[in-house]
């Protein structure tokens, strides 16, 4: 099961980690959760009936945050207000960054970083430069964007080798004109195997009236669960053995999707989850890609100027006039990865109980998150399993 995430942004310390650091980057995690609900509820408004919607919050936060330090006047105060920065500086968000990357890196299963590719022969100024590259780990590379194919092909190769995986599209349509490409990439592996002999054909309700088939995995084990009567939803947590991070899926009850609030509340309940000794999880495999455009959700949420001629991105380069452009495409793909040995089983063992049962047979909301840093790495709804 893995789930990539490229935030695209196309636009004209010390290795040991404190408290002070995880104060510092403590700092973001409030501001950064609310902004991925206000961003969802913007795409969900927009969605067609039955349409997925997944993306990564942290990914379009610190793409923006990046760009952020090369914008100037209004530009600036419209970004960091749309990402509730507002009550902080720009020195402050940057060194929280700083931390967050130290905090998060090291491990195998997960994969944070930054670039810039710049165009060959741009100016941009030497503060930027050094400020995405000290505070955002920012490895920067020129390219030949006269040539798109090849550099988007070059950008593709970057990530790939950095993500440690084979897909190598995910970046197109550059622009020749354009002066940089920022670039953020999370790529997460969340292991947790299912035996494939006990996937089954089953259906899925997408609503009252349609019905798909998908291939539903099921695996019985210990898990932190809980029945919120309070907001008409089953909780449930799967967390990655030996690290930080967790897989957290919310199933509204049967016929309260829309009373189902989509809001850091939802977070903010995992103190009543409960470990619960033998549950049965079945869950659908599907894979999901989503590649949409964020200028006008962005713009409608308040970064008016950075869309425009007006935008004021002073602070990256005094040699044009650039105006930002974003798009985020992401993958969600859960299978049953890593159990196809002969005779294995995936089922732990567990004492005597009767077990509880959560079948996700229709639309469900997932959660990876990150709990050291307090960071919602990937949110989404899942509506339809089959659709791509």
């Amino acid at each position: 099961m893995y789930f990539i995430q490229y935030q695209l942004t196309v636009a004209i310390g010390t290795n040991q980690i404190n408290h002070e650091g995880e104060m510092s980057c403590a700092k973001l995690s409030a501001p950064n959760a609310d902004f991925a609900f206000a961003l969802y509820k913007s795409l969900s408004a927009k969605a067609a009936a039955g349409e997925n919607i997944f993306f990564s919050p942290l990914g379009i936060s610190t793409a923006l945050s990046m760009l952020s330090t090369g914008a100037k006047g209004e530009t600036h105060r419209q970004m960091f207000s749309t990402l509730g920065y507002s009550a902080l500086q720009q020195a402050q968000v940057n060194e929280a960054y700083e931390h967050l990357f130290q905090m998060t890196e090291g491990g195998h299963h997960l994969h944070v970083g930054n670039a810039v590719a710049l165009r060959s022969g741009s100016s941009p100024l030497e503060m930027f430069l050094k400020d995405v590259k000290h505070f955002y780990s920012a490895h920067v590379f020129d390219v030949n964007f006269a040539k798109p194919a090849e550099a988007a092909a070059e950008i593709n190769t970057y990530i790939a080798n950095k993500t440690h995986n084979k897909i190598t599209d995910m970046v197109k349509n550059l622009n020749p004109a354009m002066a940089m490409v920022l670039i953020n990439y999370v790529y997460f592996k969340w292991v947790k195997h299912f035996n494939v002999n006990h996937t089954k054909k089953a259906d899925f309700n997408v609503d009252e009236t349609t019905k798909v088939q998908v291939d539903m995995m099921m695996r019985t084990g210990r898990y932190d669960f809980y029945h919120d009567d309070d907001n008409h939803t089953t909780v449930i947590l799967l967390p990655y053995k030996g690290g930080n991070t967790s897989m957290m899926i919310v199933l509204p009850d049967e016929g309260k999707m829309k009373e189902c609030p989509m809001s850091d509340n939802i977070l903010s309940r995992r103190h009543v989850l409960v470990q619960v000794d033998s549950v049965n999880l079945f869950l659908p495999k599907f894979s999901i890609s989503a590649d949409a455009c964020l200028g006008s959700t962005l713009t409608e949420m308040g970064m008016a100027d950075a869309f425009t001629n007006t935008a004021d991105f002073s602070g990256l380069t005094d040699k044009e006039k650039p105006f930002a452009s974003y798009s985020f495409p992401a993958l969600l793909s859960v299978d049953e990865t890593g159990t196809v040995a002969a005779g294995a089983t995936s089922i732990e063992v567990m004492p005597m109980s009767m077990p509880e049962t959560m079948k996700l047979d229709r639309p469900f909301m997932v959660f990876i998150l990150e709990h050291s840093t307090k960071s919602i790495l990937f949110m989404g709804k899942i509506n339809n399993p089959t659709a791509m």
